[in-house]
């Protein structure tokens, strides 16, 4: 079990966790995609969980290498970008057509993009092992929670497509923007 501590290990307890977020994230596109929204949302929040949990095991064990540092975007990228915009895009745009659908996808793409853009990003600043005090832009995992809040609002016929829309926008601003978020 010592191969597990091992920070220069690709299969390491860090990230053994970060495959499980990347599992919880596929299961989560999946009942999406069978209109399950319920359980895709489960799924969501272990992986996000998981992801909390691979982040602590990695500084506490001296874990953090670049193998880890990439799988853990695209866990990130999985989690907290996919499944959040594909769960609003059936979940609240599904029943908009013509222009307004078409706006709605443009908006969704340019979410994903957002965010792939912010993980890059903090790729190319990261360095293996140190953690910052702030993060500069909205860190993908609160843009999820943020998407979530936009959705549930949705649900619950709070607002509209269209003020989700917004919110997908202003949230996709935000992950590239100059806002420092702390550092929990």
């Amino acid at each position: 079990m010592k191969f597990l501590y091992r920070a220069d290990n690709h299969f390491n307890l860090a990230n053994l966790f970060t495959m499980v977020n990347i599992a919880s994230g596929l299961l989560a596109v999946y009942f999406i995609s069978q209109n399950n929204f319920f359980t895709a949302i489960i799924f969501a929040w272990i992986g996000g969980a998981f992801d909390i949990f691979d982040g602590k095991i990695a500084r506490k064990y001296a874990l953090s290498n670049e193998f880890g540092i990439q799988l853990d975007s695209f866990a990130d990228f999985l989690s907290f970008v996919l499944v959040p915009v594909f769960l609003i895009f059936q979940a609240v745009y599904s029943g908009l057509d013509g222009a307004v659908l078409l706006l709605s996808g443009a908006v969704s793409i340019y979410y994903v993009v957002s965010g792939l853009r912010r993980l890059i990003q903090f790729n190319i600043n990261a360095e293996e092992g140190t953690v910052e005090k702030y993060f500069t832009g909205v860190p993908t995992p609160l843009g999820a929670i943020l998407l979530w809040l936009a959705y549930l609002t949705a649900a619950y016929d709070l607002t509209n497509a269209y003020i989700v829309m917004g919110a997908m926008l202003l949230i996709g601003w935000l992950l590239n923007s100059k806002v420092k978020v702390p550092h929990p």
